[in-house]
């Protein structure tokens, strides 16, 4: 069995930190959302992987990936043009061959070990096995219609009136079947070759579809506050205390805060859980539960909660930043005057919220 991992796309609803980074990239408790995918893969015995990428932000992919510590044989394949994940999976075909494989969208975290999902596939051997997710709101999402055996009867792609409350959470088992069902289907209103307009051909030719019902956590970290959950869910599930950077004796660390080789905490409190990157300075402030600081940031006379800080921000003379994500190199501060007065600088799609 083999893996496909998409990781092109634009991540238009990330935006403005996709504009200069991939959204598969962007970190979650200080690692990028992709490594998490890769861990699922490696931890169930797969080995070779192909990667979709894009022209945009290949490179940056490649070169995260490049270190490789789950031994895995990857194969990364240019996806030209965005152009539907059936579309994708045709771009593969000469890696995939007739191998059956795991679909994986790259900007997806899901909280359940996949054994038991590839086990039940290659025990059952169905033309395909859906992962699927009970939702709030399954308006929102492709929704499947299973009957009392699980199996899947009907797809419909953000219905207004949702059959069921099982969303489609971006994880798929294909056997070689769906290859022929994409070779006969035609590009959607959004010109792409859509995977659900695959499986229901699957079905019109009589195949099995079989579905799981995922009782873990699953989050599309495709906008800010999917984001803001799957830090909190990841450093409340993953984070240990390990400190190896320096703090001084007016510092107080409370519960599990890992604080990386080379940072420094002064005058100042970290409630975890919390995760400080490489070199970052904590000065005078406090950081509360739920926050990632990246590397070489600086924090100073501040108080933040429940926040995603990328490489390098700095947060200067804030009296208190929540719920917030915070790009690389950024910059949020105040002066110390006595004029009352907001001074933006402010990019294409970035929200303030004052």
């Amino acid at each position: 069995m083999k893996a496909l991992v998409l990781s092109g796309g634009k991540g238009t609803r990330l935006r403005p930190l996709t504009h200069t980074m991939a959204k598969q990239l962007i970190p979650v408790a200080n690692r990028p959302i992709l490594y998490y995918v890769m861990d699922q893969i490696a931890r169930v015995g797969i080995k070779e992987v192909g990667v979709i990428l894009s022209p945009e932000t290949g490179p940056a992919i490649q070169e995260a990936l490049a270190l490789n510590p789950w031994g895995l044989a990857m194969t990364f394949i240019m996806q030209e043009e965005p152009l539907g994940l059936a579309h994708a999976v045709s771009t593969a075909r000469a890696f995939l061959q007739d191998d059956p494989f795991l679909m994986y969208l790259g900007d997806n975290l899901v909280g359940q070990d996949l054994k038991g999902f590839v086990e039940t596939f290659q025990m059952e051997q169905p033309e395909a096995l859906i992962l699927l997710k009970a939702v709030p709101d399954p308006r929102l999402f492709g929704v499947a219609e299973i009957n009392g055996d699980g199996q899947i009867t009907r797809l419909i792609e953000k219905p207004k009136d949702p059959p069921s409350n099982l969303a489609l959470v971006g994880v798929y088992l294909f056997s070689s079947a769906i290859h022929r069902a994409i070779a006969e289907i035609t590009p959607s209103w959004r010109g792409e070759l859509e995977i659900t307009d695959a499986i229901r051909k699957l079905l019109e030719q009589g195949h099995t579809i079989q579905s799981l019902v995922l009782k873990d956590w699953w989050l599309d970290t495709g906008k800010k506050d999917d984001l803001l959950e799957a830090n909190r869910i990841v450093l409340d599930e993953f984070a240990q205390q390990k400190i190896e950077g320096k703090v001084d004796d007016d510092s107080k660390i409370y519960g599990r805060v890992e604080l990386a080789h080379g940072a420094r905490v002064r005058r100042s409190t970290i409630r975890g859980p919390a995760v400080i990157g490489e070199n970052s300075l904590i000065e005078d402030a406090f950081i509360g539960p739920f926050t990632s600081i990246g590397h070489d940031c600086n924090i100073q006379r501040a108080v933040i909660e429940h926040t995603v800080l990328l490489d390098r921000a700095q947060v200067i003379g804030v009296s208190r930043l929540e719920d917030s994500v915070v790009g690389k190199n950024a910059v949020v501060k105040t002066q110390e005057t006595n004029h009352t007065a907001f001074r933006l600088m402010i990019g294409d799609d970035a929200e303030v919220l004052l």
